[in-house]
């Protein structure tokens, strides 16, 4: 099979010496792929099966598993582990990416902004909740499910007074549709501002900018909500652990 650009999510220890990895790759969309012996001092497959790393890929196609023939790092994204706050996001990123995206339904546009959500995060030093706010807005959109944060969801008012955040509905209420969600959520227009601002702002302009820590808070329980909803999931592990440290 020819290279195949990928990403490594998640990692398993099959038997003594191998590994079973899941990879999201540009070609092929996430895959399940069979590392044998990656766990051997002596393996030329270590450097390539390790989480994180952005690698040139030969594979096998098999019954089960693909099977790793060859791998050639292109990044590894070494930096994302010499910070506890890369890191810890780090492994929500790719959490998100294993549990929301369906199997070998390649899709380049979101390998992409994989490949940049990363690469800006290994060089992060601040600022770390706008970026992950950044990050989720523009994940849950490039899935087909970008909330409505300019005007109302139900009615189209833009001049709202009474905000409302709806996840069931799909985003923004105002006062006058409330009773489509007795359960959303109350935010305010600051709130609405930084939600539109960090949906929209490049993943190089976030060292710039800077919000109040407590709304970045609320905005992200929001938004955590918003996406276990429409991926259908229960929790993200890695993310009780981000939480806890913010």
């Amino acid at each position: 099979m020819s290279q195949i650009e990928g990403i490594v999510l998640n990692e398993l220890q099959y038997k003594e010496s191998s590994k079973i990895l899941n990879i999201y790759t540009k070609e092929l969309g996430k895959i399940n792929v069979m590392a044998r012996g990656a766990y051997r001092s002596k393996s030329k497959l270590i450097a390539s099966t390790q989480v994180f790393s952005y690698c040139n890929y030969e594979f096998r196609n098999g019954r089960t598993f693909y099977y790793l023939l060859d791998g050639r790092v292109i990044k590894s994204f070494y930096n994302i582990r010499e910070k506890i706050e890369r890191t810890m996001i780090g492994f929500y990123i790719l959490e998100v990416f294993n549990k929301s995206i369906p199997e070998e339904e390649p899709n380049e546009t979101l390998f992409l902004f994989l490949v940049k959500a990363l690469d800006t995060l290994s060089n992060l030093d601040e600022n770390y909740l706008e970026f992950l706010i950044a990050f989720e807005l523009k994940f849950i959109s490039f899935i087909g499910y970008r909330p409505n944060i300019e005007e109302c969801v139900s009615c189209g008012n833009k001049n709202i007074k009474d905000l409302r955040f709806s996840v069931e509905s799909g985003g923004i209420l105002c006062g006058d549709c409330l009773g489509k969600d007795p359960y959303s959520v109350k935010i305010n227009k600051i709130m609405q501002n930084i939600l539109i601002k960090l949906m929209y702002i490049p993943f190089d302009n976030i060292k710039d900018i800077s919000f109040n820590r407590e709304d970045l808070m609320k905005i992200q329980v929001i938004l955590e909500r918003y996406i276990l909803y429409f991926v259908e999931r229960n929790e993200f592990n890695s993310l009780n652990m981000l939480k806890s440290m913010f």
